[in-house]
């Protein structure tokens, strides 16, 4: 049988290496659009929007990342994100993400009502925040787990 090929990957954020491994493929939420990077990729920079993050592993598990934003580079036998801010599906506690969104939504619901305000940076806050509650309920329905019950 014929020997899968894999590329080299890691993610980091100004704070740590989250992920530093040889994967199958991964799909990033880019500004143009999703996509999805398998080994010989042609060579590419992009800029990645909030979203999730999907990891084939080699031994073809799904790893499941929240990200907020930053930059890939794909090279043929590599690809590297720095983000801004990531976090593994697995890392993430509902009831935080649930409290941030509120808190999103409410601050937005406010700055429309003001003429000057920035409603901007609010939007981009809430679509971090529900990034993360995509990355969350992705991996819960990888992994079979059905909280509350």
């Amino acid at each position: 049988m014929a020997e899968k090929k894999s590329i080299k990957f890691e993610i980091a954020t100004p704070e740590r290496t989250l992920l530093k491994q040889e994967v199958l493929q991964v799909t990033i939420p880019t500004q143009s659009g999703e996509i999805t990077v398998l080994p010989e990729h042609i060579p590419l920079v992009s800029i990645i929007k909030p979203g999730v993050i999907e990891i084939k592993t080699l031994e073809g598990d799904m790893e499941i990342i929240s990200i907020s934003g930053g930059f890939v580079e794909v090279l043929r036998e590599k690809i590297v994100i720095l983000a801004d801010t990531a976090e593994r599906a697995n890392e993430l506690d509902e009831s935080r993400i649930v409290e941030a969104r509120k808190t999103a939504e409410d601050a937005k619901n406010e700055a429309m009502t003001h003429e000057n305000y920035d409603l901007s940076a609010v939007a981009a806050r809430l679509d971090i925040e529900l990034a993360r509650e995509r990355a969350l309920h992705k991996w819960r329905k990888l992994k079979n787990i059905h909280p509350g019950k």
